[in-house]
C-alpha cells in the first residue's frame, strides 16, 4: 500500500487521517495489486477556500512497498514507474455524440481514430409516431454498435490476435454495455478487456 497525505504541517496525525480511515473503510480487504492512497487540501481558485480530496487507486500492477508520507506535496513516483512498461492498451470511448479508438504505451498516447456520430434523440410524443421513431432510433443505434465493433476489430486485431495487451472501454453506460454484451463484439477482444468506466466523453 501506498498512502500519501499532502499538508502544510508536518503532524501525521492530522484531522486528514481521518479521510485516509472513512475511504479504507469502503474495501472490504486490500485490493490484490494493493492501493494507493493520496490525501490532501488544495486551496480553490479563489485563494481562501480549502477542499479537502481522497484519490484512491487500484494499480494495475502489483506494488512491492508499503509506504507513508505526509509532506506538502504528492509523491507519484509508484504511479510513474508503472508508465515505463512497453506494454501498449487500447482504448474505446464511446457515447451518443461519437467515439474514439485510442492506444497508451508507457506515457504515449496515439488516437487512431475519431469518428462523430449523432444519435436520435428520445421522442416525447405518443401514438403511432412515438412508436415508428422509437424503432428508427434503435435501427440505427444497432447500427451505431456494429460499426463501433467492427472498428475495434480493425483496430485491435492483427494477424487475428489481439494488438495490445489490454482494452479500456469507456463512455456512455448504457452504450459500451451494448457494445461489450453484442454478438458483434470481437470475442478476441472482450477476453482482454480490463475495465468498463462511465465517463463524460466530447470527443477529446
Amino acid at each position: 500500500m501506498f498512502v500519501h497525505n499532502d499538508r502544510t504541517d508536518s503532524s501525521p496525525f492530522s484531522s486528514d487521517s481521518n479521510l485516509f480511515a472513512l475511504e479504507l473503510k469502503l474495501y472490504k480487504g486490500t485490493p490484490n495489486n494493493g492501493l494507493i492512497l493520496f490525501c490532501g487540501v488544495i486551496l480553490l481558485d479563489d485563494g481562501k477556500t480549502e477542499k479537502k480530496m481522497v484519490i484512491d487507486i487500484e494499480p494495475f500492477l502489483p506494488l512491492t512497498q508499503f509506504t507513508y508520507k505526509c509532506q506538502n506535496r504528492f509523491h507519484t513516483e509508484p504511479l510513474q514507474s508503472f508508465l515505463q512498461d512497453d506494454e501498449k492498451f487500447g482504448f474505446i470511448i464511446v457515447d451518443g455524440n461519437g467515439v474514439l479508438y485510442a492506444t497508451l504505451q508507457g506515457n504515449a498516447k496515439e488516437v487512431l481514430q475519431r469518428l462523430p456520430v449523432m444519435l436520435p434523440k428520445k421522442h416525447g410524443r405518443g401514438g403511432q409516431s412515438a412508436m415508428r421513431f422509437a424503432r428508427i432510433r434503435e435501427e440505427k443505434r444497432h447500427n451505431y454498435v456494429r460499426k463501433v465493433a467492427e472498428l475495434a476489430t480493425q483496430h485491435f486485431i492483427t494477424d487475428d490476435k489481439p494488438n495490445v495487451q489490454g482494452l479500456v472501454i469507456a463512455g456512455s453506460a448504457s452504450l459500451k454495455m451494448d457494445l461489450q454484451n453484442s454478438d458483434l463484439f470481437d470475442k478476441r477482444l472482450s477476453v482482454i478487456v480490463l475495465a468498463s468506466l462511465d465517463i463524460a466523453y466530447g470527443m477529446d
